[in-house]
C-alpha cells in the first residue's frame, strides 16, 4: 500500500518519483490539495499554460469513459516534450481507469488527481493506494508545526520578523485552508514591507480570518443544542454564497476534535484544561460552548456524529443541487439532539 505519511509525503513532493507518476490528493483542506497538485503540475511539464502539455479532465466524464485517462496519459505530444493530466474528481468512480492505467509504464507523463474527502473504502483511494505507481497523499488542515513554518517561509521570503504576540494572534487566524492562510500572509507581508518586523497591530489591520471562525456560530450551535441559531446562522452563510460542503467540513473537525477531548475528558483530565492544552486552539469566545458540548455528548455519540457528517459529505458531493438541504439537516440533527446527554 503506498499511502504516504509525514516527512514522506515532503520527500516525495521535493523530489516526485518517474516510477509512480500516479498522484491522488485527497482531503479536507481543498487550499492544500490545489497548492500541492499546482506544484506537481508546474514541476511536471515545461508550460503550464500549454493545453498540449496539460490536459484537464473531469472525474465525472471519465466515469463513463474510463478509456480516455489512459488514451491521454498514453499520447505522445506532436512536438515533444513532458505532459501533465489534472483530473477533478466528483461523485462518480473512474476507480477502474486507474486501475487499467497502472498496468502500464508511462512516458513522460504525470498525473494528478484532485479530490475531497474520501473513505479508506473509497474505490478511488484503494485503487492508488494498491497501484505500485501510484501515491496516495492526505491533505489535512494545518497543524500547528505546519503553520508556524507557513509563517516562517513567508516571512522569510519578505525578509521580515514578527513579534511574539503578533504569531500568537496569527496562528489562531490561520489554518482552515492552505491557501487562504497563505493569502492572508502574503497580504501581511505586503503591507509590512520595509518594516522590519510585524506587529500585533499589522496582523489586526489586515488579516482576515481564514479559520473556520466565520462558520463557529452555526457548528458551535449545533453541538450547543439550538436549532434556531442554527437555522438563521445556516441562512446567512448561504446568502453570503458559502458552500454548503465547508460548512460540513467544519462541523467533521470540530466533531473530531470533541470527540478527542471527550475521550481525554473520561480518562479523568477536567475539561478546562482539555480546551486550554488542545490544538487547534479554540478562540477563547468558542470555549464555553465547547465546555458545553463536552457536557452533552460522551464519546460514543461523538463518534457517531462524525460518522453522520462523514455521510453527509459524502452526499452533499453525490448530489451537489441538495448539498445545502443534506448540510442543513444533518446540523439541525445534532441541535436537536444535543440535549440528550450521554
Amino acid at each position: 500500500m503506498v499511502a504516504l505519511r509525514g516527512r514522506e509525503i515532503d520527500a516525495y513532493l521535493a523530489r516526485p518519483e518517474a516510477g509512480r507518476p500516479i498522484i491522488l490528493l485527497y482531503g479536507p483542506d481543498a487550499g492544500l490539495v490545489r497548492e500541492r497538485a499546482n506544484a506537481l503540475l508546474a514541476s511536471a511539464v515545461d508550460d503550464p499554460n500549454d493545453p498540449f502539455s496539460l490536459v484537464k479532465l473531469d472525474g465525472d466524464e471519465l466515469a463513463a469513459e474510463p478509456s480516455r485517462l489512459v488514451d491521454e496519459a498514453m499520447t505522445v505530444p506532436l512536438f515533444g516534450g513532458r505532459r501533465a493530466i489534472r483530473v477533478r474528481a466528483g461523485a462518480r468512480s473512474f476507480a477502474s481507469a486507474i486501475d487499467t492505467l497502472a498496468e502500464m509504464q508511462l512516458k513522460d507523463c504525470r498525473v494528478v488527481i484532485e479530490a475531497g474527502e474520501l473513505r479508506p473504502e473509497s474505490p478511488l483511494r484503494k485503487a492508488c493506494e494498491r497501484a505500485k505507481t501510484a501515491v496516495a497523499i492526505a491533505c489535512y488542515p494545518d497543524t500547528e508545526r505546519d503553520l508556524a513554518k507557513l509563517i516562517d517561509d513567508e516571512l522569510r521570503l519578505a525578509n521580515l520578523r514578527i513579534a511574539s504576540d503578533a504569531r500568537a494572534t496569527l496562528t489562531d487566524l490561520l489554518g482552515g485552508d492552505r491557501q487562504a492562510s497563505r493569502n492572508e500572509l502574503r497580504k501581511l507581508t505586503l503591507y509590512a514591507y520595509g518594516e522590519g518586523e510585524v506587529t500585533l497591530d499589522h496582523v489586526k489591520a489586515v488579516v482576515s480570518d481564514a479559520s473556520d471562525m466565520t462558520l463557529d456560530p452555526i457548528v458551535d450551535g449545533a453541538f450547543a443544542g439550538r436549532p434556531e441559531l442554527v437555522e438563521t446562522e445556516f441562512a446567512k452563510a448561504m446568502i453570503a454564497g458559502t458552500y454548503p460542503g465547508v460548512i460540513i467540513s467544519a462541523a467533521l473537525r470540530h466533531a473530531t476534535w470533541l470527540h478527542k477531548s471527550a475521550l481525554a475528558v473520561a480518562e479523568g483530565t477536567p475539561a478546562s484544561a482539555v480546551i486550554e492544552g488542545g490544538f487547534p486552539r479554540l478562540h477563547f469566545s468558542r470555549k464555553p460552548a465547547a465546555e458545553a458540548a463536552l457536557r452533552n455528548f460522551a464519546p460514543p455519540r461523538l463518534l457517531a456524529i462524525v460518522d453522520q457528517l462523514g455521510t453527509a459529505a459524502l452526499d452533499s458531493r453525490k448530489q451537489p443541487s441538495l448539498a445545502a438541504a443534506i448540510a442543513q439537516r444533518a446540523l439541525l440533527s445534532i441541535a436537536v439532539n444535543a440535549k440528550r446527554r450521554g
